[in-house]
């Protein structure tokens, strides 16, 4: 397996990596840390994807939809050429709520001739560690575990059922859709209806990145770095993540392999200090939202990662049945890196909660509250400093005295 270029979509209730080759190969259902239904990224025999199959006459060319997080890959060839359009629903309602199901959309453009392909739909529930089987019913296909997890994938498309399950081939006419959903739909789904969250899901992205601050240079990266930091912010609850993948290897072939779908404060922190200065206050304001709730007693232990609902226990676990991403083992779920101490955590945290009221000054009361937060994390300083710790470096094994640390430390009581 060679070492592939991904393409990210998401609704800031999960996300999903897609290859260059238009092959969705990383999918968790419903939210960012639940179990994956397409896991290919992470053993490519036996982990499950949802792609196209095409001749090798084809081209393919991938992007994204210009100021959005809709991805698009065309397929070309003399016989014909089609548009794959992948997005997660993601817009306000007339009630001013987000809608953000946990679903993905895959809108099929014809766009000359009569292209063939075939559907490869495999997906796998709960990390693929259960075999599935798939009921059809008159407008939907259920997939679900044979062992009776309570997962279940609903598929709703406008192609023959039984040419997504057979995978045979056959020739695209006019607009195809795909919606892969982790609940079953009470609305009918057809093209109009998918044409309309794809609109409604643009003009969101185009909205939203249109408040950035704005430059003349590097202008596009800057564009696509923010709409994908805000992509990894938890809409439920506020908490940032430090990825939307677990067991990625820092280096192919060996073991260090994570699972980063939770909140690391320290790099939390960091991303919304971008967003902040940027003009992204409603982001930055949800994550001090999460983390007035997670320590909102003086009794709280300080973690450096928590889950993305506030989850203090993140068990790890090792899932030896998957090959890894290019046979890089072992891959985990869960980090036990949250009973690591990291004293320079307090002082990135402290920056950035100095940062939005600097930005954005809040009501009386508000500041009453995070004025007690802060003073609580202020005494951890005072008690933890001059003790070693894993740093920013996170050793497993051993603590150090750490001289950035020791500077972060000072960093939290200067912004206190």
């Amino acid at each position: 397996m060679k070492n592939l270029d991904y393409g990210i979509i998401g609704n800031c209730r999960t996300a999903a990596l897609i290859s260059k080759e238009g092959s969705l190969d990383w999918l968790c259902l419903p939210d960012f840390d639940s179990p994956s239904v397409f896991t290919k990224l992470l053993d490519e025999e036996n982990g499950g994807c949802f792609a196209f199959g095409v001749s090798e006459a084809y081209t393919i060319t991938q992007t994204y939809l210009g100021n959005t997080n809709i991805l698009t890959t065309r397929f070309e060839a003399p016989e014909g050429a089609f548009t794959v359009f992948d997005y997660m629903p993601r817009y306000r309602t007339n009630e001013e709520k987000h809608y953000m199901p946990p679903e993905i959309h895959r809108y099929i453009r014809v766009t000359r001739g009569a292209p063939k392909v075939r559907i490869l739909y495999d997906p796998k529930i709960n990390y693929a560690r259960e075999a599935v089987k798939h009921d059809v019913f008159e407008t939907y296909i259920k997939t679900y575990s044979v062992e009776d997890s309570e997962d279940k994938i609903y598929m709703y498309t406008s192609v023959d059922f039984n040419r997504v399950l057979s995978g045979e081939e056959f020739t695209l006419t006019d607009h195809q859709f795909f919606v892969l959903s982790y609940n079953q739909k009470l609305v009918t789904i057809d093209n109009n209806r998918v044409l309309l969250d794809y609109e409604r899901t643009k003009v969101y992205w185009l909205n939203w990145i249109n408040r950035s601050r704005e430059y003349t240079q590097y202008s596009e990266m800057i564009k696509r770095s923010l709409l994908i930091l805000k992509l990894m912010s938890y809409q439920n609850s506020g908490a940032m993540l430090a990825a939307v993948t677990t067991s990625l290897p820092e280096s192919i072939g060996e073991t260090r392999n994570w699972d980063y779908r939770f909140c690391w404060l320290r790099d939390a922190s960091m991303s919304i200090d971008t967003l902040l200065f940027m003009k992204h206050k409603n982001t930055a304001a949800r994550f001090i939202g999460f983390v007035k709730r997670i320590l909102k007693s003086r009794d709280d232990v300080f973690q450096i990662m928590y889950g993305i609902r506030g989850e203090r226990e993140l068990t790890e676990e090792v899932l030896p049945h998957l090959a890894g991403y290019e046979n890089s083992r072992p891959v985990r779920i869960g980090n036990a890196a949250y009973h690591q101490v990291q004293n320079d955590s307090l002082g990135y945290l402290l920056d950035v909660i100095y940062k939005y009221y600097l930005y954005f000054p809040g009501t009386l009361d508000e500041v009453e509250e995070i004025w007690e937060i802060v003073k609580n994390m202020v005494r951890m300083v005072l008690r933890v400093w001059q003790k070693a710790d894993q740093g920013i470096w996170e050793f497993r094994t051993r603590e150090l005295n750490f001289v950035f640390s020791k500077v972060m430390s000072w960093v939290a009581v200067d912004r206190a």
